[in-house]
């Protein structure tokens, strides 16, 4: 369980700005609200798509993109990010506590194509080097290209 914390207007610009000319599946593992994932979408990142277990939270994710025009255009599912398989993901937005990283570290190598970009904010992947950064302090988001990640990793 990772507390919900709200994304910013300046870390939603700074993780899309991170993305930009990118195509492929994107997702947003601990989506909260939607706010990532609608403004992929709206950024013509597609599909695109959250993983949240707070049903609160999936309800208004889903209010809002109701609300936005994009009813069945995302989707938020109920879904255990541990549990999901990532392998077809291109785009992976992770916006998740500190403690997370060193595990999904692990997952992220496991199954994503090495043209893959995860986009870390607020806490970066602590064992990985980013290809990228963009804002400072709590605005601060970190990019890794799972190609060069794995390079590293040899």
């Amino acid at each position: 369980q990772v507390p919900y914390q709200p994304s910013s207007p300046r870390q939603v610009a700074n993780a899309l700005a991170l993305l930009r000319g990118r195509a492929g599946k994107t997702v947003d593992l601990g989506s909260g609200d939607g706010r990532l994932v609608l403004e992929a979408h709206r950024q013509g990142l597609r599909p695109a798509l959250g993983y949240e277990l707070n049903p609160w939270l999936l309800c208004l994710a889903n209010y809002r993109a109701w609300k936005a025009g994009y009813r069945g255009k995302v989707s938020f599912l109920k879904k255990d990010l541990w549990k999901v398989n990532l392998s077809d993901c291109h785009n992976v937005i992770v916006f998740l506590a500190p403690s997370v990283k060193p595990p999904l570290a692990t997952k992220l190598l496991a199954e994503l194509p090495d043209d893959a970009r995860v986009v870390a904010g607020r806490f970066p992947f602590p064992s990985w080097t980013p290809s990228s950064t963009l804002g400072q302090g709590l605005e601060q988001v970190w990019a890794y290209d799972m190609k060069e990640v794995r390079r590293e990793a040899q």
